[in-house]
């Protein structure tokens, strides 16, 4: 087997990188393990959970499907780079009035999903919302909490718009 190393350059939450792995790495693991930001969890490794989900230049990805070498000159943002610094993104906010975590494990996939869905959609129904949502699993909500903070965010925009 050739291991190839690979200089994988792109941009990680808004930061240019380039760094030596493996073409064949998953950036779920280049993520958590060269990069330390272990807000991207690893659960069923086969892109069926959501735990993993980053964007991929805005759209949402499994990290765990995705290889070094697609990652190349693209923009991936994890959970750590939502938020505004100090400041939750309206979507962190609303899971966190609405109950819409538990565990806490699923939620950054969670608030990956949702930030993408929010950015093209800024009042989603709550059938957008389920269909945005079919590739993200959580085992302790039962959803609602999920639901209702989608309908928070939209309820939010439409007071201010």
């Amino acid at each position: 087997m050739i291991n190839t190393t690979y200089v994988l350059e792109c941009s990680i939450n808004g930061k240019e990188i380039a760094i030596p792995v493996p073409a064949s790495k998953r950036m779920s693991d280049i993520l958590r393990d060269d990069l330390r930001l272990t807000g991207t969890k690893v659960s069923c490794e086969i892109g069926r959970c959501g735990a993993c989900m980053v964007l991929l230049d805005g759209k949402p990805v499994n990290a765990c499907l995705l290889m070094a070498y697609q990652a190349a000159g693209k923009q991936v943002t994890t959970i750590e780079g939502i938020s505004g610094g100090e400041t939750l993104h309206p979507v962190q906010q609303a899971m966190l009035e609405e109950g819409g975590l538990q565990c806490g494990y699923c939620t950054a996939g969670m608030v990956v999903t949702l930030t993408a869905l929010w950015a093209k959609n800024p009042a989603p129904t709550r059938a957008e919302a389920e269909q945005a949502l079919c590739g993200n699993l959580c085992r302790c909500t039962g959803y609602e909490g999920i639901f209702r903070a989608v309908e928070r965010c939209g309820l939010s925009i439409k007071r201010e718009g």
